[in-house]
């Protein structure tokens, strides 16, 4: 994937106090990230498989929190970009 397709613009930017996210970059997860959820759950975009890996793969980082607060749209559109992570290339 290019750079500008793991930037995500979210339809529903994240308050955090003062400041509001209004994108997300994901940066591609090594194992270690992966750690704690099962492969199939997060590529069947299992909700808390993903509230677990998005806040070790994004930036700004997402806490749990920000991650529970998601607009369902941006949720589907973050998990469709993890899902691309496990694709192996001589897939696409």
């Amino acid at each position: 994937m290019e750079k500008n397709e793991l930037i995500v613009v979210l339809e529903a930017p994240i308050k955090r106090g003062e400041s509001e996210i209004s994108q997300v970059e994901l940066i591609k997860p090594n194992a270690g990230a992966l750690r704690g959820v099962r492969l199939s759950d997060l590529a069947g975009s299992d909700v808390d498989s993903l509230i677990t890996v998005l806040p070790r793969i994004t930036v700004p980082a997402l806490t749990k929190a920000d991650c529970n607060n998601l607009d369902p749209a941006d949720l589907i559109t973050l998990a469709g970009k993890v899902i691309g992570f496990l694709s192996s290339k001589s897939a696409e």
